[in-house]
C-alpha cells in the first residue's frame, strides 16, 4: 500500500491508529542505530533510508535520479514490512539474521528476498533490528552494491 506522503513525518501522521505505535517504535530503532551517512526520505511510497547523492552521485541504477536505497519501512494492510537490501546482497548477513531471528523469536520468520514482514507488533524483534542496522556502514553498502550491479 503505497502512501502519497511527501515526508516521513507526514507518513507517520497519516498511519492508521492501530499501527502508529509499532511503526514509530520500529522507525526510532532504525534511526537510533543506522550508521552516519544514511538519510531518511520518502522512497517509493515508504519511509526510506538511502545513500544520498552527495555521498554517491551515481544514484540508483534503475533510476539514477533516485538516491541509492538501503532500507525501507512500510505500513501495509495486514502487516508492517522492513526492507533491507543488505540482506538480499550479502549472504553472510542474511544467514546471521536468520540464525539470530530463530534464536529469539517465537514466530516463524516471514521474509522475501529483502522484505521482512511482521503481522503483530509484539513480534517485532527491536533488539535484533537495532543490531542489523549497525552491521553495514554507507561505504560497506556502496562497495557491496557496486560489486553486485554491473553499470
Amino acid at each position: 500500500m503505497a502512501h502519497k506522503a511527501i515526508s516521513p513525518q507526514e507518513y507517520l501522521k497519516n498511519l492508521p491508529e492501530e499501527q502508529k505505535e509499532a511503526v514509530n517504535r520500529l522507525r526510532d530503532t532504525i534511526v537510533s542505530n543506522l550508521p552516519a551517512g544514511f538519510t531518511e526520505v520518502m522512497s517509493y511510497g515508504m519511509i526510506g533510508y538511502v545513500v544520498p547523492h552527495s555521498l554517491y552521485p551515481a544514484g540508483y541504477h534503475c533510476d539514477p535520479k533516485q538516491p541509492l536505497p538501503f532500507m525501507a519501512l512500510a505500513s501495509q494492510k495486514n502487516h508492517l514490512s522492513l526492507h533491507h537490501m543488505g540482506l538480499y546482497a550479502d549472504p553472510d548477513l542474511l544467514e546471521w539474521f536468520k540464525a539470530e531471528y530463530d534464536k529469539g523469536s517465537k514466530v516463524k520468520l516471514d521474509m522475501g528476498k529483502s522484505c521482512i514482514r511482521f503481522k503483530k507488533p509484539e513480534h517485532i524483534p527491536l533488539d535484533l533490528i537495532a543490531a542489523l542496522c549497525t552491521k553495514m556502514k554507507v561505504s560497506d553498502w556502496v562497495t557491496l552494491y557496486e560489486r553486485s550491479v554491473r553499470r
